[in-house]
């Protein structure tokens, strides 16, 4: 129960603005202290957890410790970010709970297979959403014990250095 008290960021992909702010209202009813961040699709995701761009400042961009997403959006969806953060050995112990309206069997088999910690249908209602952003606090804060946090994301210099074989001094 190393997270109880601490406030750790939750980062959520979803294109849907209505979903993401009754999320974040969810979070805001429940008075819990999670710091919540939000990216629009799955470009944004794979820049903000590699620190590109708009996200190249760690002390605006922290790292982390769980990712909420969804499967359904433009440039990049949920699948493939999915498979590219599991892929990704900086990326891949962090905790990706898939949080879509999708029930489709094959998209369930498809996530857990690719490596994704929870698969959760979108709620319908504010009631169910309140209820399930409790659960996902309390499992994912207090009951789990997750990797320790990291600071910063390997530059883009650090990962040029070790693909020629070189370190970053």
């Amino acid at each position: 129960m190393a997270h109880q008290g601490k406030s750790s960021t939750i980062l959520m992909a979803d294109d849907d603005a209505d979903d993401c702010l009754l999320v974040k209202e969810a979070f805001r009813e429940n008075q819990l202290l999670n710091d919540i961040r939000f990216v629009k699709d799955g470009e944004e995701l794979m820049s903000y957890l590699h620190r590109r761009g708009a996200y190249a400042d760690c002390a605006h961009s922290p790292r982390p410790a769980i990712i909420l997403l969804d499967l359904n959006m433009p440039r990049k969806d949920g699948r493939e970010a999915l498979r590219e953060i599991k892929s990704d050995p900086f990326l891949k112990t962090i905790p990706v709970v898939i949080l879509t309206t999708s029930k489709e069997q094959e998209d369930i088999h498809l996530c857990y297979e690719s490596g994704a910690s929870s698969f959760i249908t979108k709620p319908v209602s504010f009631e169910e959403l309140l209820e399930v952003v409790q659960l996902i606090e309390k499992y994912w804060f207090s009951i789990v014990e997750l990797p320790p946090e990291q600071d910063s994301a390997p530059t883009a210099m650090a990962i040029t250095n070790v693909e020629a074989g070189k370190s970053e001094a």
